[in-house]
């Protein structure tokens, strides 16, 4: 099992992606929009869009994408397949401020697999960064959303000449019903990081979807 396929979702981000559609049904792979709510089934996941925010294009995320898969598969040596990647909800204020989820199948073939590649995938995108001349700090940790443990990971972005910050993004993923369900937060502000962190913070799971 590998999670490599994660880090082309999370750097495609730093590309700003824009560019919204009417019809949010459109550009999600699994689950549906009814009244600015999205529920996943195959998670067991239920959020609500922020007020104002857009729902982005799948097909500015798979131009993207493509960027970041480039360079993932430079700075990593391997070819990377995204064939079962899912996009489920993604949202945007503006190209700085983006909210994204996606889930792919996986199957641990020993206990602690999972959060071994975490780490891996963590200091992968941390390399990826530094091969692009992206100037970056990273930190991890946990974090309980929907009563359900998260693991965390902290990115801060600088101007290539300063300690200016750029960007800030924050990654959650968690093994959820056989599913990698990752969230991947970007934002240049405190106002947009609070929508983002807020509507994801009231999200409601399933319980019953969790891997035991």
């Amino acid at each position: 099992m590998t999670k490599i396929t994660k880090t082309v979702s999370l750097l495609s981000f730093i590309l700003f992606i824009s560019c919204g559609q009417k019809d949010p049904n459109k550009n999600i792979d699994e689950g549906n929009v009814k009244n600015d709510i999205y529920k996943s089934p195959e998670i067991g996941w239920t959020i609500e869009i922020p007020k104002g925010w857009s729902v982005v294009s799948k097909d500015q995320i798979a131009e993207n994408e493509e960027k970041g898969q480039k360079a993932i598969e430079k700075t990593s040596g391997q070819k990377v397949d995204v064939q079962n990647l899912k996009h489920l909800i993604s949202f945007q204020k503006d190209k700085f401020n983006f909210f994204a989820s996606t889930s792919e199948p996986v199957q641990e073939e020993y206990p602690g697999e999972y959060q071994k590649n975490n780490k891996m995938l963590q200091s992968l995108i941390y390399q990826t960064y530094l091969d692009n001349r992206i100037k970056a700090d990273t930190s991890s940790g946990k974090e309980i959303i929907g009563g359900i443990e998260f693991n965390t990971f902290y990115i801060t972005i600088y101007a290539p000449d300063s300690d200016r910050v750029l960007l800030n993004q924050i990654m959650y993923n968690k093994l959820i019903n056989g599913y990698d369900f990752g969230v991947n937060i970007n934002y240049n502000n405190e106002e947009a990081k609070k929508a983002m962190v807020g509507a994801f913070a009231k999200s409601k799971f399933d319980v019953s979807k969790l891997k035991k």
